[in-house]
């Protein structure tokens, strides 16, 4: 039986999706100056590849993708997980 059939039964447990966009390097005196509203840059741009993890395990790949003044993740790539 496939993995997605024998899986099939828990279909509505809820799970955390990681999508990572960055790992900035900040200084201390920096972090201490955030406040809300501040904005944290990162150096990466819409189409570029990014993993995606659920409970920490490898899922598959996406790319980073902007809508309507949104980020979001377009899935490009499943692992093969049978």
């Amino acid at each position: 039986m496939p993995v997605v059939g024998e899986v099939e039964a828990f279909g509505d447990v809820p799970l955390h999706i990681e999508v990572e966009l960055g790992r900035p390097l900040m200084k201390v005196r920096d972090i201490l100056k955030l406040e809300v509203g501040s904005v944290i840059e990162l150096k990466r741009a819409a189409g570029e590849n990014i993993d995606i993890r659920v409970g920490g395990a490898m899922l598959g790949w996406g790319e980073i993708v902007v809508a309507d003044n949104s980020v979001g993740v377009r899935i490009t790539d499943l692992r093969n997980v049978s």
